[in-house]
């Protein structure tokens, strides 16, 4: 059975910390071949959401909410494990995070920054293109809100 959990980093216990953070750098850092400082303080601070889904005391999806500039909040770090990819959990994720978002940050707009083979995916939540597509750690980008 799916369980979710929302939480800020110092609600989350260690073995979560622990899972969220390994599995990011499995997939962020190794998977897509992209060294970079993955940690960071918008974990820590204390308006940060990280939302969590766990199947039998594993870790199978991840993404974090964030208030970003001005009335932004951002959804960022999403994540589906290897196991899990295929299966729909990506819609079970993102519906979980924008009703985060829509939670705490009331009046604030979400924004993503995808990447842009996932432009697609996120079209079908609602998002709609902000930029153009740029390189970010070396990955195609693109910078989408909800409407």
């Amino acid at each position: 059975m799916l369980e979710a959990v929302v939480r800020t980093f110092h609600e989350l216990s260690h073995d979560e910390i622990f899972m969220m953070f390994k599995a990011r750098v499995d997939i962020f850092v190794v998977e897509q071949a992209c060294a970079y400082p993955e940690i960071d303080d918008i974990d820590r601070d204390l308006n940060t959401r990280h939302i969590l889904f766990f199947e039998q005391g594993q870790l199978k999806a991840y993404a974090r909410c964030y208030p970003k500039d001005g009335a932004i909040v951002a959804i960022g770090r999403v994540l589906i494990t290897s196991e899990s990819r295929g299966s729909g959990m990506g819609y079970t994720l993102m519906n979980a995070a924008l009703a985060c978002a829509k939670q705490q940050f009331p009046d604030s707009r979400v924004q993503i920054a995808a990447q842009s083979y996932l432009q697609p995916f996120y079209n079908k939540l609602g998002f709609e293109p902000i930029s153009d597509v740029y390189l970010e750690d070396g990955i195609e980008h693109i910078d989408m809100q909800l409407q």
